[in-house]
Parts: structure tokens; C-alpha cells; sequence
């Protein structure tokens, strides 16, 4: 009864709304020390967890998105986007999808997209005549590319739980997330064909070539980090390094940042670097609790007499993740699952790449759907729009991404291809 009692515990501090790391951490402890274990080993656990070579990276690019944000970079996209696409019909809705997908190769976060360029987006296309939950759920899914598209946050955790390698899980989710762009593009060309209206000011060429000028430094970023790991320069915590340096000294060079703002970016890196990192240790001690609980024994034993059929089991899967991720934080949700489908996922006959895919994109739906929605909580706030018109907007795009979703799940090329030919 100590395992069920466990999960009751962390369940109900969960909706009592306790952080999700301390909602983990509390119930765990109390079961070590009801099941006899010192405290030492619950502490030495939740540091084995952190202290992972790989999972440096995460502050860093973390800090790559920071430094975008606060600074005149992410304008410059913007900028650029607003005057090669802002002239087509529903233009602003092609720029929002534009600006995260080129702000998705600097950061790894959905949450940071959504914060730092959302409620810029949101309002220029209120202005514009857009209505308002079109608006801010497309920027609600197009956030979602960030943490699909390298580098991806989410990758480099479970890189470093599945113990495959980052650089070739970052090259899987390449083609899957600009199918998610494509996915967005087609809503909004089928949308705008109803709204003629919708049509911005003719192209002047030469603010085009000014801005796409402007906006070719920062765009250096991803070359280096994508470059460096695909290209085998660089192992993804040493690219995430160089693009830090890098986007520290781009903001140097435009003095757009002041030493009293470094200051201030380094301590909000610090502060959401040690969010996710009390996370992965909190969760990694609940990984070992199942593990000595025998649930992965269990869950493989019951999907394996409940189907032979691989088509079914990642059917299985995809509703089961789907449901985790409306209920958990998606990096709680990414520690505690893979230890238990990996194995199971293996005997089936799916590779761990092509499984890392399912469970981040299923994971990432998750942070746009109620009832917690992160993406959502974060955009009604910088926007100032309701909740429920926030998801009532996201919504409009599930659809879509469910689509997306079946393709990454029963076309395993669209994830093995790529790192099949870089030979990771």
C-alpha cells in the first residue's frame, strides 16, 4: 500500500497546488523513511539526477533565450518577418509563425517564446483586426516549435535519461518540428481564405533588405549551435557555451544591454535554471521509487498481454501522454514516464529516438490544453485575455497538431532519417 499511498500524496498536493517539485519531493521523502531508507540516500539520489554533464546545457541555452529577449535580437526577427510576410493576406499570422520558428533555434523553452514575444505579436494583430483568440492561440501553438526544434530543453532531458545521445535526438526533431510549421501555415492559409480584409501595406524592398540585413547576425546563433552539434564540431553543452558567448557579445555590440541588465539575466537564468533543476531531482528520487516498486516490470507486463501489436501499443502511448500532459508539468512528466515506456518501448521494436519524438511532442500539446495549460497561463497574462478565450483560441489548432502528432508517431522516418544520414 506504500506506493499508492505515495501517488495519492503527490495528487493531492498537486491540485492543493504545491509546486510540482516539492508536491514530488514531500510524498518521496516520507516513503523512504516509512520503508526505512536514510535521508542520505534520498539527497544523494536527487544530486545523481542533477549532476549530468549533459544537462549543463539547459542554463545555458536558457540564457541564449534570455539574453534574445531582453535585448533589441528578437526584434530584429520580428522586424524582418513583419516586412517579408507582413504584406500577404493574413500576414501578421505568417510573422507570428516566422518569429517563433527562427526564435525556436535560439531557445529551447515554449514558455520563454510565449513570454518574451507573445504579447508582442497578440497586440499587433489585435490592432490589425485579427480576432483575439485566433491571435493568441496561434501564438499559443506556434510557441510550441521552440521546445520540438533544436535546442530543445526537453531533448537534453531526456537525452540524458534515455542515455542516447543528445546531438542525434536534436537532429530527429528537425524535420517533425518544421512539419508542425507547415501544419500552422496550412490553418492560417485555409483561415485567410474568408478574410480578404486581411491584407497589409505593399513591400518596400528596401526596408526588406535593411531589415533581413539587421536580422543576419543574430541569426549566426542557431548556425553555431545547430551547426556545431549536427556538424560534429561541438557536443550540445559546448555549443550551448559558444551561443551563449555569442549572444552576449551581439547584445554588447548593439549596446542594447547594460551591465546592470547582465546582472539581471544572469540571476533570472539562475532562478529558472534552479526551477527545473529541483524538478529533475525530485523526480529522479520518484524514478527509483518505481524502479524498486517494479512498475516498469508491471506496465511493460500488462501492454505486452494487452497487445502484440506495435500500432497499438504507440496508440496507447499517445493517449496515456496526452493525458499526463494536461495533469504534469511536462519535465516531471519526461522524468517519471520514460524510465517505464523505454523498456517496454524497446521490445515493441520502437528505436529510443523515434520514442523521444512522441513523448516530447505529446508532452508539449500538453502545456496548451486545460486544465493547466502552461503556455496558456502564460500568454493570458502578457496579454491580458482571459483564460478560457486563450484555450478556446489553442484549441482551434489541436486539430493540427493531433495530425502532426500521428505522423511523427507511425512514420518513424521523419524522425531516424536525419540522424541516419549525419551519421549520429
Amino acid at each position: 500500500m506504500t506506493l499508492p499511498l505515495l501517488l495519492i500524496g503527490i495528487l493531492a498536493l498537486f491540485l492543493l497546488r504545491v509546486p510540482m517539485a516539492f508536491a514530488i519531493l514531500g510524498p518521496s521523502i516520507v516513503y523512504l523513511l516509512v520503508e526505512d531508507y536514510s535521508l542520505h540516500l534520498g539527497v544523494r539520489l536527487v544530486m545523481q539526477g542533477i549532476n549530468s554533464w549533459p544537462l549543463l546545457a539547459v542554463p545555458l541555452f536558457i540564457l541564449v533565450g534570455i539574453v534574445a529577449t531582453r535585448t533589441e535580437i528578437a526584434d530584429r526577427l520580428y522586424d524582418a518577418a513583419l516586412l517579408l510576410l507582413g504584406p500577404l493576406r493574413a500576414g501578421l499570422a505568417y510573422v507570428n509563425i516566422a518569429v517563433s520558428l527562427g526564435f525556436s533555434w535560439m531557445s529551447g523553452a515554449s514558455l520563454a517564446d510565449a513570454a518574451g514575444i507573445g504579447s508582442i505579436e497578440v497586440n499587433h494583430m489585435r490592432k490589425k483586426g485579427y480576432p483575439a483568440e485566433f491571435s493568441v492561440g496561434l501564438s499559443a501553438s506556434s510557441s510550441l516549435i521552440s521546445p520540438i526544434m533544436p535546442p530543445s530543453i526537453p531533448a537534453v532531458v531526456y537525452a540524458s535519461v534515455a542515455a542516447v545521445s543528445t546531438g542525434a535526438l536534436f537532429a530527429a526533431a528537425v524535420i517533425p518540428a518544421f512539419i508542425m510549421t507547415i501544419a500552422l501555415v496550412v490553418v492560417v492559409f485555409l483561415w485567410s481564405r474568408g478574410r480578404p480584409d486581411l491584407v497589409g501595406e505593399p513591400y518596400s524592398w528596401t526596408a526588406v533588405r535593411r531589415a533581413v540585413f539587421r536580422a543576419l547576425p543574430p541569426l549566426g546563433a542557431p548556425v553555431l549551435i545547430l551547426g556545431g552539434i549536427l556538424g560534429g564540431f561541438f557536443t550540445p553543452t559546448e555549443a550551448a557555451a559558444v551561443g551563449a558567448l555569442y549572444m552576449l557579445l551581439l547584445a554588447l555590440s548593439y549596446r542594447t544591454m547594460r551591465p546592470r541588465d547582465m546582472a539581471l539575466i544572469f540571476r533570472d537564468t539562475a532562478v529558472i535554471s534552479g526551477q527545473i533543476m529541483i524538478i529533475i531531482g525530485a523526480s529522479t528520487l520518484l524514478s527509483w521509487i518505481l524502479a524498486r516498486e517494479q512498475v516498469p516490470q508491471t506496465v511493460a507486463e500488462g501492454l505486452l498481454g494487452l497487445t502484440d501489436n506495435p500500432i497499438i501499443f504507440l496508440l496507447i502511448v499517445n493517449v496515456l501522454l496526452i493525458v499526463l500532459g494536461m495533469i504534469l508539468e511536462p519535465t516531471s512528466a519526461l522524468l517519471i514516464i520514460t524510465p517505464i515506456l523505454l523498456p517496454v518501448a524497446v521490445q515493441f521494436g520502437v528505436d529510443p529516438l523515434h520514442l523521444g519524438s512522441i513523448i516530447i511532442f505529446n508532452l508539449m500539446i500538453g502545456l496548451m490544453t486545460p486544465p493547466m495549460g502552461g503556455v496558456v497561463f502564460v500568454l493570458s497574462s502578457v496579454t491580458g485575455i482571459p483564460v478560457e478565450r486563450v484555450f478556446r483560441g489553442a484549441a482551434f489548432y489541436l486539430p493540427a497538431m493531433l495530425i502532426v502528432l500521428l505522423l511523427i508517431t507511425y512514420i518513424p522516418a521523419l524522425t531516424l532519417w536525419l540522424p541516419g544520414v549525419l551519421g549520429l
